[in-house]
C-alpha cells in the first residue's frame, strides 16, 4: 500500500534522514521508535505530504505523493492545537468532511458515529476546552475516523496524556484498526507501546536517520494491557527494541532513553 524509496530529507546542511526505504502492507499496524533527533515526525510529514523530501519517493496506493493525499489522516501530539476552540466537539470532528463535499446532515452523521466509536457519544456539543486531555485527544481520533482515511498517521498521539488514559487509547487503536482494517503508522518513544499495538516495529538510528532493523509481532489477538505485556514473547520482543533503541543512542554518543514501562503488577 505504501512504498518509500531512497527517502532523504536534509534541513540546510543537517540531513536528518538518508536513503531511507519502508514498505507497509495493506490494514497493517507499523510502530515507528527511535532516538530523539532520528526523523520520525519528519517522515511522517513527507509521508503526508506536509512537506517534500529531498530526493527520494514516496508512493501510496500506486500514486506518487506530491502534496496532502485525500485518502489520508494525521492525529498529532498536541491534540489541544489541533482542535478548534470555537467550535464543538461535534463540529471539529465533522470539519474536514467538508473536503469530501458531504452535506451538513452527512456530516454530522458521521462524526456522532466517530464519537460514538471512542466513547464520546455525548460529548458533541460540548467545547474542545470542556474536555479532559484524554478526552480532546479522543476527539482528534475521531475526526480522524470520520474521514475514513486508507492510512492514519500517528505522531507520539499520547505523549501528553496520563499512564491510564495512554492504555486506553492504545486499546481504542487496536479495536479501531480491527474493526476498519485501517493501515496505521504509529510514531511513539515508549518502547512497550511499540510492541503492544504494531504488527511490526521498525526501529530508527540517527545522524542520519537510518532503518536499523524491523521486528515483527507475533503476539496473540486481542491483545491486553495485563496479560499481554506478561508474555514472555512480549518480554523478548521488547528488550530487542530496547537493545536496539540505546545501542543506536550509545553509537551516536547520546544519553539513553528513558526505561520501558514494564511494571505490570501496579496496572
Amino acid at each position: 500500500m505504501l512504498e518509500i524509496s531512497e527517502l532523504t530529507h536534509s534541513y540546510g546542511d543537517h540531513v536528518v534522514l538518508s536513503d531511507l526505504n519502508l514498505k507497509v502492507g495493506e490494514g497493517e499496524l507499523v510502530s515507528i521508535v527511535g532516538p530523539s533527533g532520528c526523523g520520525k515526525s519528519t517522515l511522517l510529514r513527507c509521508i503526508a505530504g506536509l512537506i517534500r523530501p529531498t530526493s527520494g519517493s514516496v508512493v501510496l496506493n500506486g500514486t506518487p505523493i506530491e502534496g496532502v493525499p485525500d485518502n489520508l489522516a494525521v492525529v498529532f501530539q498536541e491534540y489541544s492545537r489541533s482542535l478548534l476552540p470555537w467550535l464543538t466537539v461535534r463540529d471539529n470532528v465533522a470539519l474536514p468532511l467538508r473536503r469530501r463535499g458531504m452535506a451538513r446532515k452527512e456530516r454530522h452523521a458521521a462524526a456522532a458515529e466517530a464519537l460514538k466509536s471512542v466513547d464520546l457519544a455525548d460529548a458533541g456539543s460540548k467545547y474542545p476546552w470542556q474536555l479532559s486531555g484524554g478526552m480532546q485527544q479522543r476527539v482528534s481520533i475521531a475526526r480522524a475516523l470520520a474521514y475514513r482515511p486508507a492510512l492514519l498517521l500517528m505522531d507520539e498521539p499520547f505523549g501528553s496524556v496520563d499512564a491510564q488514559t495512554r492504555e486506553d487509547l492504545e486499546d481504542l487503536v487496536l479495536n479501531v484498526r480491527g474493526t476498519d482494517g485501517m493501515t496505521i503508522l504509529l510514531v511513539t518513544h515508549d518502547i512497550d507501546e511499540s510492541v503492544y499495538v504494531g504488527d511490526r516495529v521498525v526501529v530508527l538510528g540517527r545522524n542520519p536517520g537510518r532503518i536499523r532493523s524491523e521486528l515483527a509481532v507475533s503476539l496473540a489477538t486481542p491483545r491486553d494491557q495485563i496479560t499481554t505485556r506478561a508474555e514472555p514473547e512480549f518480554v523478548r520482543l521488547r528488550a530487542e527494541v530496547g537493545k536496539l533503541v540505546r545501542g543506536g543512542l550509545k553509537n551516536a554518543g547520546d544519553a539513553l532513553p528513558h526505561e520501558p514501562r514494564v511494571d505490570v503488577e501496579s496496572k
